[in-house]
């Protein structure tokens, strides 16, 4: 009986449990309009504005992607305005329609396509002023024509190449064969046709030469009329006869004259 007593005034003295508020349990984000189970870093970003700036930053990395690393380094500058454009927060890709890297000219106008990952945002066209800069050879002072290369005092320096009209020269491999074929200025690009080969037989020399016929030889002495390359004809003159050739240049010492 005692027993009874004594836990029936546990249940009686016991506090009563606590009720669980309906506000008080936690709310799915689905529940909450407009909510997302979605992480919160999936969420959409806001679009941004790509300025005119980071568009020609996006056009010159086109050309130079599309360059190679001997392409040299292209900059481009928009010659009409550009209305800031809003596009997606996320990078961004320039794929050039037209023209060809190889007509791209110091004034251009370019086609391209601009795309946010896959998306295209669409296509537009725009002139530019481009330069394109290289690391080329240049008269350090001011030389003379007929100066050995090797002996012409170059270095290299950058320069928009885009701006010359005619082909640039690199040092040749075998440059004690060249000279300079017009006197240039200091700071002078050298150009292609600013070299050529040195002259091997000079006018007013005695040389050797040779008339083959089949199995025959025939040598001669001549005096050169003209200065002369390997392989370029030039007129001489038969030493006795005083008679007028032609031959060709073999070497510093030897003329062949044809039959």
């Amino acid at each position: 009986m005692n027993y009874q007593v004594s836990f029936l005034a546990l249940l009686l003295l016991a506090p009563p449990p606590s009720a669980t508020r309906a506000e008080d349990l936690p709310v799915s984000p689905a529940a909450v309009p407009g909510g997302t189970n979605a992480p919160a870093s999936t969420a959409p970003r806001p679009p941004r504005r790509l300025e005119a700036e980071e568009l020609c930053t996006l056009l010159a990395g086109a050309l130079n992607q599309r360059a190679g690393t001997d392409g040299g380094e292209w900059e481009l500058r928009l010659t009409r305005s550009w209305a800031p454009l809003n596009v997606p927060d996320q990078p961004l890709k320039v794929d050039i329609i037209e023209p060809a890297l190889s007509h791209v000219k110091a004034t251009s106008i370019l086609r391209f396509e601009l795309r946010a990952g896959g998306q295209l945002l669409g296509s537009w066209q725009m002139p530019v002023q481009a330069r394109l800069w290289r690391d080329v050879l240049v008269t350090h002072s001011n030389l003379q024509r007929g100066l050995p290369l090797k002996e012409a005092p170059l270095v290299h320096e950058r320069c928009d190449t885009l701006a010359l009209r005619d082909p640039l020269c690199d040092m040749p491999a075998n440059a004690a064969a060249y000279e300079l074929a017009e006197s240039l200025p200091a700071g002078s690009p050298l150009l292609a046709h600013s070299l050529r080969l040195r002259p091997v037989v000079a006018r007013g020399q005695i040389a050797d030469a040779v008339v083959t016929d089949g199995v025959m030889v025939i040598s001669l002495k001549v005096e050169v009329l003209e200065e002369g390359v390997p392989g370029q004809m030039i007129r001489v003159r038969n030493y006795q006869s005083r008679r007028e050739l032609r031959g060709k240049v073999q070497d510093e010492h030897t003329i062949a004259i044809p039959l």
